[in-house]
């Protein structure tokens, strides 16, 4: 188990460049201000996931094809949301899902969601990240895991995301030790039910940490029932402002 430090400012990276990883909205059909305002140019992104139907669908589906291509000309990566089930997914099932990204959407990279976190699992995610990279050599690779896997790990992606959950959670978190030994642009933070109020505090807590890929909204998950991620956040041009000015830093 990784040794953890204190979220202090004595931690805190310097020249940290903070930028948007956005875990994906609600279809574009239903959510098209949102998926419109991501293709605004100065937007501080990172990546933007596509998720379909669980995943890239059965068919090309024709909203989803026009918000990918008008990101990828506003120079966002799009990634594909591949599901791990923890480990549980099979690997010729996710290669199709792949492979139809890359086909339908020309995905840039897949974020694999719900990935293992223990050694154990490591050779079959390796084994996934590496016939990923045969297919789509330039793929950007994200690992879902949403806490501290096993170190390991951060040498096979591209970045890992090592904290999703709540607010309630995240100011009170704490970051393993191992983290710093790789740069802050290695690490994502997805936090939700962040208020206006402490979103200062929020972006703090990813500089202290290391982590240079954020996304926080004030949607909540309401027990489970709802998606926090669906719609953007109350305060959506008030962190692209801080971001996209260095105010964050």
């Amino acid at each position: 188990m990784p040794h953890l430090t204190s979220t202090t400012p004595g931690g805190t990276s310097t020249g940290l460049r903070t930028a948007l990883g956005v875990p994906g909205y609600a279809h574009p059909l239903v959510a098209p201000e949102e998926w419109a305002a991501l293709a605004r140019p100065g937007t501080p992104l990172d990546w933007v996931v596509l998720n379909v139907a669980g995943g890239p669908g059965t068919r090309p589906d024709p909203h989803c094809l026009e918000a990918a291509g008008r990101l990828r000309g506003a120079g966002v990566r799009v990634l594909g949301h591949l599901d791990l089930t923890h480990g549980m997914r099979g690997f010729g099932d996710l290669l199709a899902d792949a492979q139809r990204y890359l086909d339908w959407y020309r995905a840039d990279g897949f974020l694999l969601a719900r990935c293992p976190t223990e050694r154990a699992a490591l050779p079959e995610v390796r084994r996934v990240i590496t016939t990923l990279r045969t297919i789509s050599d330039t793929a950007h690779i994200v690992l879902g895991h949403g806490r501290h896997p096993h170190p390991s790990y951060a040498e096979n992606a591209d970045q890992l995301v090592t904290f999703s959950g709540p607010w309630s959670d995240y100011r009170w978190s704490q970051v393993a030790e191992w983290t710093a030994d790789y740069p802050p642009d290695r690490f994502c933070h997805f936090v939700h039910g962040v208020p206006r109020g402490h979103l200062e505090e929020a972006l703090r807590i990813a500089r202290w940490q290391g982590a240079a890929t954020i996304y926080f909204t004030d949607r909540s998950d309401l027990r489970g029932r709802t998606d926090p991620w669906e719609t953007m956040p109350g305060y959506w041009d008030e962190i692209v402002s801080r971001i996209g000015t260095g105010v964050s830093e």
